[in-house]
């Protein structure tokens, strides 16, 4: 069986005081009580703005040993840019720390505006650059520029695989084309579950899947019911043994490579009600067999 971790996207939500963090919980131990109930954590400061090197590397030492960051991508490259001229904004994300999370460094995630569409040769030249292990991402980050005000001021010796996953909600992705080009750089598709706000597609294309759940009835804000959970926990459970769930939503009908096992990442993202955390850790309960 593969791992499977179950978290939530982002950590410092005012809403969450008192109801999550207990009352009396200062905001700056807010990641270490949050990293202390689930396993992983997406940090979507980096969407909006680079982070500084110090940022990451706190936020390494505040986490419990084995814990895993989802780092969401800049959207200057997807929202901005989309994709144009992006080779020396690549450069500046991975030059301003994020390299600093060391083997806690999980999956990045790239997500992309609903008015995106699919372009095949734009979408594998982004693909193409994408560096695959931290190696890679210590070459691109020293061909920053003077845009990034504070470069890291060293990166890890040691290298380890990387992982990239794509979210989309635009309706020309839902293409066999797409998934086979997926396929071909071993990226994931992100599962997005948006109250039927946007494509909901499980096609499987890389070694690990990734999930965002965003809320099944009411985007950002409705929780999920038992029946849900136990859905989901049923799905996760047939990724990680390397099969596809029954029922899957896919847009092509070519199964992936055969694998034994893959492993799952899941985010809770129906934050406003403060749903996320309870979620996740019900989800991580059914997939531990206590409930």
């Amino acid at each position: 069986m593969g791992k499977s971790r179950i978290g939530i996207s982002g950590w410092r939500y005012a809403p969450w005081r008192g109801k999550f963090y207990p009352e009396s919980l200062v905001q700056r131990d807010e990641l270490h009580y949050a990293s202390r109930q689930v396993a992983t954590i997406e940090i979507n400061g980096s969407f909006y703005s680079l982070q500084r090197p110090e940022s990451y590397t706190q936020w390494h030492d505040q986490t419990p040993r084995g814990f895993v960051f989802a780092v969401k991508g800049p959207r200057f490259i997807t929202h901005v840019l989309r994709l144009r001229d992006i080779e020396r904004p690549l450069a500046n994300f991975f030059a301003s720390g994020v390299l600093n999370l060391g083997a806690k460094l999980g999956p990045m995630l790239w997500q992309f505006p609903p008015n995106f569409r699919y372009d095949r040769k734009q979408f594998g030249d982004f693909l193409a650059l994408l560096p695959r292990n931290t190696h890679q991402a210590t070459q691109l980050a020293t061909r920053h520029d003077s845009h990034l005000k504070h470069p890291a001021e060293s990166f890890p010796e040691a290298s380890h695989r990387l992982r990239h996953a794509v979210e989309i909600r635009h309706e020309s992705f839902v293409d066999p084309d797409f998934i086979a080009l997926l396929r071909q750089h071993g990226v994931a598709l992100v599962v997005a579950d948006t109250a039927g706000k946007w494509p909901l597609l499980e096609d499987v294309t890389a070694g690990f899947m990734y999930l965002r759940l965003h809320g099944d009835k009411k985007l950002y804000a409705s929780g999920y019911s038992d029946a849900a959970l136990d859905d989901w926990a049923r799905r996760i459970r047939a990724w990680q043994r390397g099969a596809q769930p029954r029922g899957a939503r896919r847009a092509s009908g070519k199964p992936p490579p055969a694998r034994q096992s893959r492993d799952v990442y899941c985010y809770f993202d129906n934050d406003i009600k403060v749903k996320a955390p309870f979620d996740a850790i019900k989800l991580r309960g059914r997939l531990d067999g206590r409930s």
